[in-house]
């Protein structure tokens, strides 16, 4: 595997620590195993989803936790009862081990909801931008007119041409 060396970012850049630590973390991600598998879509233009093969997992043993523009997903199976019958395996293929999987979230993305149904644990995220960031629309005045209160700007034009 390779790895990248991100301190000259830090030597000639200001204010993109906060990047420079994103790409380290990226590189150094220790999800390299892969499971659970997910995949990530998007369902609108600020609208995301996130969906999570957790077969095997029951809502009590799965914690979602937004934090600081990440998302963390872990699951810890209980412990199995000393009162339940051992079983015997032949082939064991499920994996029913503890996991920890971390998203990193853009500004403004919030976690609207997540289900689990089917062995699909489903995480709705929404990207809602504060109205002081959204476009708006600047009007253009017209060559220094004033116009008085209540009348219409072709009345005033009128108006000064009769004079």
């Amino acid at each position: 595997m390779r790895t990248y060396d991100f301190s000259p970012l830090y030597r000639s850049a200001v204010g993109f620590d906060r990047l420079a630590r994103q790409l380290e973390s990226a590189a150094h991600s220790s999800q390299e195993n892969g499971w659970p598998p997910y995949n990530i879509e998007t369902t609108g233009e600020n609208a995301y989803r996130i969906e999570i093969a957790v077969a095997g997992f029951s809502p009590d043993e799965l914690n979602i936790e937004a934090k600081e523009n990440q998302l963390t997903v872990t699951g810890k199976k209980a412990a199995n009862d000393d009162t339940a019958p051992q079983k015997t395996y032949l082939h064991r293929g499920l994996a029913e081990r503890d996991f920890e999987r971390r998203f990193q979230l853009a500004d403004y993305v919030v976690v609207k909801g997540a289900d689990l149904s089917h062995g699909l644990l489903t995480i709705d995220l929404q990207r809602e931008l504060p109205e002081a960031l959204k476009p708006r629309r600047i009007e253009i005045a017209t060559g220094g007119q004033t116009l008085i209160e209540g009348q219409d700007a072709s009345k005033t034009d009128k108006a000064k041409k009769a004079a």
